[in-house]
């Protein structure tokens, strides 16, 4: 019986320790978990001040260039030295550029080398520098150099040219055989080729005056015929004109000696507005024009002589029926066109139909009086209500095919 004692008194007491011992250890996984848990609460924590670092700095990147209320050259300035001076880091760069190049427009930048400038120095210097063979062939940080690469895709679609300073910022950004560099010198190739091949010089920027517009449009246009003179005439000067604007008209002595020679019973027409680009201006002009005649030949000079598709083999062209080369055609003027011949061109302050028919008027005041016995017709690209014709005489207005006369002052 003692011995059976002593192996309960054993027992219990193993249990006892048992017990104690994974109480001890339940404590200790407890002081675990806590630490643990201090450890996630500390992580939260500094997610949560990331969080809260990032999303203030997605102001500048979403909100900022919006939010400004004088979008101007200094105020875009302004906001990439805020970036700039931020954050040594410089987080977010490409997002920033590209925010920056969306909302250049807005601000009036888009055609400034300055600001793309400005934009090339919030990169980074020498990280994204490439120092073997494979990190330069497969791009190395592609989104950083694609980034650049569109950057100056914006440069070239607004026809901005870099310089060689430029040149010198991508090389200590992406090195000598980055892809940006490469573009650029793609750019410093084909771009000055291209920048004075127009024979038509146009001031960059263009004037903003639509006047000034005028004068460089009709100048391009009549620069086919050396004769041709430009005017510039004021619809004040017409007795019975409703609006007071300026004409600037093309016309050369070959013109008036045509518009002479028409024949009376075929009426003229003022066809337009039609529209000229000068850089990125545009502005609208009208011609004074008639139907080609019915028996219009065409003369053709340039004669291919390498053209070997219609070849005169007596022994294979024995049914064919030769064309006759005999005919005899007038040299015709680089104004009469197979869709008409062309007799003057202009543009106007307003582009009205009052304005053209003051330019009738002064036209015929101006070595074309046989404009007065002439019926001219107003034919508009633009939808419109009627169509008018112009008498000098009596005028008649056509609408919806019903003939309405009216009196009207003489043209």
């Amino acid at each position: 019986m003692i011995r059976c004692r002593n192996c309960v008194i054993s027992i219990v007491n193993s249990r006892l320790r048992f017990q104690t011992y994974n109480q001890s250890k339940r404590l200790c996984s407890n002081n675990e978990k806590t630490e643990e848990e201090k450890n996630y609460e500390n992580n939260r924590e500094k997610r949560e001040r990331q969080h809260e670092f990032f999303a203030k700095r997605s102001l500048i990147l979403k909100g900022a260039f919006e939010c400004v209320e004088h979008k101007n050259k200094d105020s875009f300035l302004d906001m990439i030295d805020i970036f700039i001076n931020k954050d040594v880091n410089r987080r977010n760069h490409t997002e920033f550029i590209y925010a920056a190049l969306k909302n250049m427009k807005e601000y009036g930048v888009q055609r400034d080398l300055v600001v793309y400038k400005k934009l090339i120095e919030v990169m980074p210097k020498g990280k994204f520098i490439p120092t073997n063979l494979f990190q330069v062939e497969f791009q190395h940080y592609p989104k950083q150099q694609q980034c650049i690469i569109d950057l100056l895709d914006q440069m070239e679609d607004n026809g901005v040219m870099p310089d060689y300073e430029m040149e010198d910022m991508l090389i200590n950004v992406f090195g000598r055989r980055g892809f940006p560099v490469r573009k650029f010198w793609r750019m410093m190739y084909w771009m000055p080729k291209f920048k004075n091949l127009s024979p038509w010089i146009v001031p960059n920027p263009p004037p903003n005056d639509a006047f000034d517009l005028g004068m460089l449009a009709i100048e391009r246009m009549c620069s086919v015929d050396l004769q041709s003179k430009i005017c510039v005439y004021h619809t004040k000067d017409v007795e019975s004109s409703i609006e007071d604007t300026w004409i600037v008209s093309g016309q050369s002595i070959v013109q008036q000696d045509l518009l002479k020679q028409h024949d009376k019973k075929i009426g003229l027409f003022i066809e337009g507005p039609f529209n000229i680009w000068l850089r990125y201006r545009c502005i609208s002009y009208f011609i004074l024009r008639s139907e080609a005649p019915k028996n219009f030949i065409e003369h053709n000079d340039d004669i291919e002589v390498d053209d070997v598709s219609d070849i005169d083999v007596p022994i294979f062209s024995l049914g064919r029926v030769k064309q006759k080369k005999n005919k005899v055609a007038i040299l015709r003027s680089v104004h009469e066109q197979k869709d008409g011949t062309i007799y003057a061109v202009c543009c106007t302050g307003v582009s009205s139909k009052d304005s053209l028919l003051s330019w009738i008027r002064l036209l015929e005041k101006n070595g074309n009086p046989n404009l007065a016995d002439l019926l001219v017709l107003f034919k508009f690209i633009s939808p419109t209500d009627r169509d008018v014709i112009v008498q000098t005489k009596e005028p008649t207005v056509k609408t919806n095919g019903e003939n309405d006369t009216n009196e009207d002052n003489k043209n």
